[in-house]
């Protein structure tokens, strides 16, 4: 009889402890995630800091296209507006992001493309500088991106697979959103030589 509840009694420790290492580990790999996201919105926070330089530097320029930097300040306004909690990384509000971002990355892509109209801009050492910035900060950012999507990856396996499940259910913890594709991404620009300026 003794070592029956002995047995049990190894038998639930073994559980106990088991339970609270998967909790751990599954809570250290959420506060990575917490921790990649918070470079993500800071190197997308370099870049929002950048762009009015940008626009000042743009507006000296006589006769500047006055639609592309309202478009750009505009598109800030909403990508700095749009604002997600690490706790709310949902796949639903991590596209809502990427899509607030992604505005504001194609009205400063349109930026550049006009900017190349005005050599008297592309002279200037200011607009050099700042441009050199922006490509900096879009690498980062790139980066700050994929290493988000790998600390996901981690956590999402962590909580996926059994036994993991069964404890992430019991904790609360639910899987986490990845950075994807823009659409359209996966073909290539057209280019038309014939267009006119």
């Amino acid at each position: 009889m003794n070592k029956k509840i002995w047995i049990a009694l190894a038998v639930v420790v073994a559980l106990v402890f088991w339970g609270i290492g998967s909790r751990n580990g599954m809570a250290t790999s959420d506060q990575e995630v917490k921790a990649s996201w918070a470079n993500v919105q800071s190197a997308y926070q370099r870049r929002a800091d950048l762009i009015p330089n940008l626009v000042k530097t743009v507006q000296g320029v006589a006769n500047f296209e006055k639609s592309t930097l309202t478009a750009v300040i505009q598109a800030r306004a909403s990508a700095t507006q749009m604002k997600l909690d690490a706790k709310d990384l949902s796949p639903e509000n991590l596209q809502k992001y990427q899509a607030a971002q992604s505005s504001l990355g194609g009205a400063l892509s349109r930026l550049m493309v006009v900017a190349e109209n005005y050599p008297q801009l592309k002279a200037t050492e200011s607009f050099a500088e700042l441009q050199s910035q922006l490509e900096g900060t879009e690498n980062r950012i790139k980066e700050e991106r994929d290493r988000y999507n790998e600390s996901v990856k981690n956590f999402n396996s962590l909580i996926v697979t059994f036994p993991g499940n069964l404890m992430a259910s019991f904790s609360g913890f639910v899987e986490k959103g990845f950075f994807q594709a823009e659409a359209g991404s996966d073909k290539a620009p057209e280019v038309n030589f014939d267009e006119k300026k």
